[in-house]
């Protein structure tokens, strides 16, 4: 497996006032797969997301990402982990103002020893006709293919995407789904995607559905709808 959490526990806050946010949660991705994780706010989700990129510490249980366990691991290590496994997608795009998007992507590009070729990033993602333009003059669709190039350009084996679709209409949210889709089939990328959007749950791979901390549901799909069939 490529992803494996065991007994992974995680709380916030002291006294009256602690809340469990994982309780005791084991799963396991495997390699080039595409999984979603669904669940109400505060159910856990994106905290399981955060502690698997190394930026949230759990107070207990393991982590193994690609064979290396990075529970315990120091500060150091874990920004060496994340710059060269992991790739970032989040709700909001993150882009610096400043910096056209091809220089958003370099930003990245420069951290990884084996970058994706910048010209069959933009073409795959849509953005030649738009790389010497700023975050300004985009529409939210491309300000996200944006963010996405940028994560893919240091070419990661897993990328994380919490609600990637979530501040975008239906119509492009289903581009960048089908975005997603392809990426995962060109480059045989794992990702976990958090989202709300249950219709999502029907394109991928595997689905785990969080509550309350726990897995209430965790089950493959075997047969994937293509994400341009998506309704919701």
């Amino acid at each position: 497996m490529y992803i494996q959490t065991e007994n992974l526990r995680k709380s916030y806050g002291s006294g009256d006032s602690r809340m469990q946010v994982l309780n005791g949660i084991s799963l396991e991705v495997e390699k080039g797969r595409m999984c979603v994780i669904l669940g109400p706010s505060g159910s856990g989700k994106s905290t399981l997301l955060n502690a698997v990129g190394g930026l949230d510490i759990p107070d207990g249980g393991t982590i193994r990402v690609g064979g290396q366990t990075i529970t315990g691991l120091s500060p150091s290590a874990l920004s060496e982990y994340r710059r060269e496994t992991l790739g970032f997608v989040f709700q909001f795009y993150n882009l610096i103002p400043d910096l056209t998007v091809r220089e958003n992507i370099q930003v990245c590009q420069y951290l990884s020893k084996a970058p994706l070729p910048m010209e069959e990033l933009l073409d795959t993602l849509g953005l030649t006709a738009h790389q010497h333009k700023f975050p300004s003059q985009l529409s939210g669709g491309q300000q996200q293919r944006c963010a996405i190039a940028r994560a893919l350009i240091k070419n990661p084996a897993l990328l994380l995407c919490d609600e990637p679709t979530g501040a975008l209409d239906s119509k492009t949210a289903k581009e960048i789904l089908i975005l997603l889709e392809e990426i995962n089939r060109k480059y045989g990328t794992t990702m976990l995607i958090v989202t709300h959007n249950n219709a999502i749950s029907s394109m991928v791979h595997q689905v785990i559905r969080f509550r309350d901390g726990q897995i209430q549901e965790n089950y493959a799909n075997p047969s994937p709808v293509p994400a341009a069939e998506l309704t919701w």
